[in-house]
């Protein structure tokens, strides 16, 4: 097992080697990553859309969306929240502040081009019919509940969120073995879900999901029917949505995370001489 000191050196290390990845190469793992979050938000739903109980739902949910990171943890891929960690290597000065946005930015972009292509392939799939088309009901459901959210409410959630994602990918740093990197991540990341926190790139699935999903007049009636919010579900509450969570998960990620672990871990600067 590696101790915090340990984890401390790597996320320097992984600061640095994120800072210096060619945009070619940022772009592709950006994609990668979006995918695969996409990946664990539609399995998740499709896992949950016929649990009638609100609770079990979201456990049931939690269980299944951890997948995402994993996948991203264990490849090699690059995920917007995860990168707030960078501001670790930031702090000691082994990446500039422009190498530091420019990854967070292009990272971002790249979440977002994964994840909307993912979200139109399962719609092309006609995986949302599942359940007489409940799944599609469900999908409009999820996004038109995000799309509600008040601007504090988002920002508020979105810190949560990103406490709890930033804390598993430090404590998959723990483990040298692949099973114990799976299990520090699966826990962290079915809380946040169970506890209806809000993950941007996560986001960037279900907004644009329950968008295509909400064109279909039999999935928006059943939403509807359901006490879904479907005219709130529009693409500039969609975009607002992802602005303050985003917000949020910068605030979670580098400043309740990286910032106040990272002091914590920082090793004693060796006096000044004289």
């Amino acid at each position: 097992m590696n101790p915090p000191s340990e984890i401390y050196n790597q996320q320097l290390a992984a600061a640095a080697r994120k800072a210096s990845l060619p945009l070619g190469r940022m772009l592709a793992l950006g994609f990668l990553a979006g995918a695969c979050i996409a990946f664990g938000a539609a399995t998740s739903n499709m896992a949950a859309f016929g649990v009638k109980d609100y609770g079990l739902a979201r456990l049931v949910a939690g269980a299944v969306f951890p997948v995402g990171l994993i996948l991203i943890v264990l490849v090699g891929a690059e995920l917007f929240t995860g990168n707030n960690l960078m501001e670790m290597g930031w702090a000691e000065k082994k990446i500039s502040t422009g190498a530091f946005a420019r990854n967070l930015v292009w990272v971002w972009l790249a979440n977002l081009a994964g994840s909307v292509a993912l979200a139109a392939c399962v719609w092309g799939s006609g995986e949302w019919g599942a359940g007489g088309g409940a799944l599609g009901a469900y999908t409009v459901k999820v996004a038109a509940g995000k799309a509600s959210l008040a601007p504090g409410s988002a920002f508020c959630s979105g810190i949560l969120c990103n406490v709890l994602v930033c804390l598993a990918i430090l404590a998959a740093g723990s483990s040298k073995q692949t099973v114990g990197k799976i299990l520090a991540i699966w826990f962290p990341i079915m809380a946040f879900v169970l506890g209806g926190f809000e993950h941007s790139v996560a986001n960037m699935y279900y907004l644009p999901a329950g968008l295509m999903a909400k064109t279909v007049p039999a999935f928006a009636e059943k939403a509807a029917a359901a006490g879904a919010a479907v005219d709130a579900l529009t693409l500039a509450h969609a975009a607002r949505n992802l602005l303050f969570v985003t917000l949020g998960n910068m605030a979670g990620g580098m400043v309740f995370t990286a910032a106040l672990w990272g002091f914590a871990q920082r090793p004693p600067r060796p006096p000044r001489a004289g």
